[in-house]
C-alpha cells in the first residue's frame, strides 16, 4: 500500500507555453476520470492524489519539470504534520527539543527546516495534514499523547512557551528596525547579556552605525545577539554561519552552545558541516524531496547523525533516501600535491588604499591545481582575487600571467529580470541547450530545470550555483571563485566542491578559491594560501603552502583540533577540552592525527 504525494510547481508551470501535455496524456483522465485539471482561479494544473495511479507520465511530459509525484510508504503517510494546500509542500514527523542540548538539524533547502521553526515555535498550527478543516488543539495533542512532543505543545496551546529566533534572512532586519545596532539592543536584551555577547562576537565597532550600513556579517552577528539576549525557553538559529569567516563562526558556535548549558533547548540548522559538529549534542536529519516532502528522522548522536547523512541511509529507519554515498580521500603528507608547469606567477605584492593595505608573498598555479585560500574577514583575500584577475593592479610588485581568468564575485546580484537559459547561453557564447559543455557543467550542478526562470526568482543556492556554473563556463585557463558554499546547502557543497576538483583535473585548468567552510576547502585544496593580520587595517598573505602544513597554522590560530572520522573519512571537530583536542594542542598537531 502506497501513499501519493503529487507537488506542483507554480513558478514552473506555464500553461499558455505548453500544450497541456500533463492533461492530454494522463492514463486515469483518458478513462475519463479527472485526475489532472486545468484550477479555474489559478489557471495551472491541478492534480487529485486520490486517483492518481503513480504512473508518472505528466512528470515526464511537463516541458518545464514542474510536476513532482512520489510514492511514499502508508506507514509515513499516517505522520503528516502539516501541509500548505493542495498539491503543495508537506511535512512528516517533528524533531524533539531537548532542554540544555544543542540539537542539530542537517538536511537540503527546500525539506521543511523553516516550517519546523515555525511549528515548534509556536507561530504556525501544524493542521495534521488537514488544510481544509485544521484540527484544534484537543486533537492534536491527542495525536500527540504518549511523546515528548505532547508536552511542548501543551505549553504552546497555554501560551507558556517563549521562543526566540534567529531568522535565515538576516537582511530583512534593515527593513524592519531603523536605528543603530545598540539601539536593537536595548530593545531586545531581555537578559542583561548583551555587552557581554558583543565583546564574543566582535561587535564593539558596529553598534554606532545605523544597520543599514552594517556589512551581512556583523548583521548576522548582531541577529545571533538579539536572538541570544531574549529570555525564552527555545532557541532556534536558522543558517547563523553566513557572511561570517571561520573565526566568527566559532564565536557564533560558542555563544550558542553557552545557551544549552543555561539549560534551554536550542535547535540549530546549519550546512556548515565543521560548525554543526562543533556545536551540536544530537543530530536530526531532515530528507525528503526539496519542495515536495521532507521527513524527519529520528533522534541520532552527532557523530552517527552527520556520518548517516553521508551514507545516504538511515538504518534504525531502514530507508534509503540517496543512492550515493558522500566519501572523503585520506590524503595525507606523503601524497602532497606535485606542481606542474606554473600557469601564473607573481612577486611580493603590496596594494595600499586610505586606510588598509595588504601584503601578499610571492606565489604561483601551476597547470591542474586548485588553490584554497583562507582568513578572517576584511584582511584582502577578494583583493588578491581581484588583482590575479586583472580588475585591480597592485602598487608594489608584478604578476606574470599570459592566460584568460573567470572571475566569480563573492556578493551576487539578483535583479535583473532575463532567464537562466540567457545567462548560460551568454557566459557559454552559444547555445546550451544540446551542447557538450551542458552535459560536462550544467547537468552535474542541477541546474536544467531552472532555464526557464527568471534570475530574481531565484533562491540564493540556486543563483550560487548559476553563478558557478556561468564562470566554469568561460573558456579560460584560470577560474577565481570567491565564496562557492554561500547558500548552498550541505549536499550541495559536498556536490560542487568534488565537481569543481574533478572540473579542474579533467580539463587541465586551475582554479583559486576562497571559502569559510574548512571541510569544502579541506576537501578541494591541492594547496594553501593563509591570510592573517588586522581585519580592516592590515593584511599579510602566505606564499601557496601544502595543505597540511597551512591546514595545521590556520587552525592553531583558531585553537582547534582536527581529527578524521574512522568510517567515512571526513575531518572532524574535536570538542573543546577533550582527551583529544588536549593531546593534540600539546603536540602541536592540530590538524589530523597522523
Amino acid at each position: 500500500m502506497t501513499h501519493r504525494v503529487a507537488v506542483l510547481d507554480k513558478d514552473l508551470c506555464q500553461p499558455r507555453k505548453c500544450g497541456l501535455e500533463c492533461i492530454k496524456y494522463c492514463p486515469v483522465n483518458k478513462s475519463g476520470a479527472d485526475c489532472i485539471v486545468l484550477n479555474e482561479e489559478t489557471k495551472k494544473a491541478q492534480i487529485d492524489e486520490n486517483i492518481c495511479n503513480g504512473c508518472g507520465i505528466c512528470v515526464k511530459v511537463c516541458p518545464f519539470d514542474a510536476i513532482t509525484i512520489v510514492n511514499l510508504a502508508t506507514e509515513i503517510g499516517t505522520d503528516k504534520i502539516h501541509q500548505y494546500g493542495i498539491n503543495s509542500f508537506r511535512l512528516y514527523k517533528l524533531p524533539t527539543p531537548k532542554k540544555g542540548e544543542v540539537v542539530g538539524l542537517l538536511g537540503r533547502n527546500g525539506m521543511g527546516k523553516s516550517t519546523v521553526v515555525n511549528i515548534l515555535s509556536g507561530n504556525v498550527k501544524p493542521n495534521l495534514g488537514n488544510y481544509e478543516q485544521p484540527p484544534d488543539w484537543d486533537e492534536i495533542l491527542k495525536f500527540y499523547s504518549g511523546t515528548e512532543l505532547k508536552s511542548h505543545f501543551e505549553l504552546i496551546k497555554e501560551n507558556q512557551i517563549k521562543s526566540s529566533i534567529k531568522p535565515q534572512q538576516v537582511h530583512h532586519i534593515v527593513n524592519a528596525f531603523d536605528g543603530t545596532g545598540k539601539e536593537l539592543l536595548e530593545k531586545y536584551d531581555e537578559r542583561g547579556v548583551s555587552r557581554d555577547l558583543v565583546k564574543k562576537l566582535s561587535l564593539e565597532n558596529s553598534l554606532e552605525q545605523n544597520l543599514k550600513e552594517l556589512s551581512g556579517g556583523e548583521l548576522q552577528r548582531l541577529a545571533v545577539t538579539v536572538t541570544a539576549s531574549k529570555d525564552a525557553d527555545f532557541y532556534f538559529f536558522d543558517e547563523p554561519s553566513s557572511y561570517n569567516d571561520v573565526f566568527q563562526r566559532a564565536g557564533v558556535a560558542r555563544v550558542i552552545h553557552s545557551l544549552a548549558e543555561m539549560g534551554k533547548s536550542v535547535m540549530v540548522v546549519e550546512h556548515d558541516m565543521t560548525l554543526l559538529d562543533y556545536l551540536s549534542d544530537y543530530i536530526e536529519v531532515l530528507y525528503g524531496v526539496p519542495a515536495a516532502y521532507g521527513i524527519v528522522s529520528g533522534i541520532m548522536s552527532t557523530k552517527v547523525g552527520i556520518n548517516v547523512f553521508l551514507d545516504g541511509y538511515l538504518p534504525n529507519e531502514n530507508v534509503r533516501f540517496r543512492d550515493k554515498k558522500f566519501t572523503f580521500e585520506a590524503s595525507t603528507s606523503q601524497d602532497e600535491f606535485q606542481q606542474g608547469e606554473s600557469i601564473i606567477s607573481y612577486t611580493k605584492l603590496v596594494k595600499k588604499y586610505p586606510s588598509f593595505s595588504v601584503t601578499i608573498e610571492p606565489g604561483s598555479v601551476g597547470k591542474g591545481e586548485l588553490v584554497g585560500i583562507m582568513g578572517a574577514n576584511a584582511l584582502g583575500k577578494t583583493t588578491l582575487m581581484k588583482m590575479i584577475a586583472g580588475v585591480e593592479k597592485p602598487d608594489v610588485g608584478t604578476i606574470d600571467k599570459k592566460l584568460k581568468i573567470a572571475y566569480k564575485p563573492q556578493y551576487l546580484s539578483n535583479d535583473t529580470d532575463v532567464e537562466v537559459i540567457s545567462v548560460l547561453d551568454k557566459a557559454n557564447q552559444g547555445p546550451i541547450e544540446g551542447s557538450i559543455e551542458e552535459e560536462q557543467i550544467v547537468a552535474p550542478l542541477k541546474i536544467k530545470k531552472l532555464y526557464n526562470k527568471s534570475i530574481k526568482n531565484l533562491s540564493g543556492g540556486e543563483l550560487q550555483k548559476v553563478s558557478v556554473a556561468s564562470c566554469l563556463l568561460q573558456k579560460v585557463d584560470l577560474y577565481a571563485l570567491d565564496e562557492p558554499s554561500a547558500f548552498l546547502d550541505v549536499e550541495d557543497r559536498i556536490a560542487v566542491g568534488k565537481f569543481l576538483q574533478k572540473f579542474v583535473r579533467s580539463f587541465g585548468k586551475s582554479a583559486i578559491i576562497i571559502d569559510h567552510d574548512m571541510q569544502l576547502m579541506d576537501l578541494v585544496s591541492d594547496s594553501m594560501i593563509i591570510f592573517e593580520g588586522t581585519p580592516s587595517i592590515e593584511g599579510n598573505a602566505s606564499s601557496p603552502m601544502s595543505k597540511s602544513e597551512a591546514m595545521n597554522q590556520f587552525l592553531k590560530s583558531l585553537e582547534i583540533t582536527f581529527r578524521r572520522d574512522e568510517k567515512s573519512l571526513r575531518p572532524r571537530v574535536n570538542k573543546e577540552g577533550s582527551r583529544l583536542d588536549k593531546e593534540q594542542k600539546s603536540s602541536s598537531n592540530y590538524y589530523y592525527r597522523r
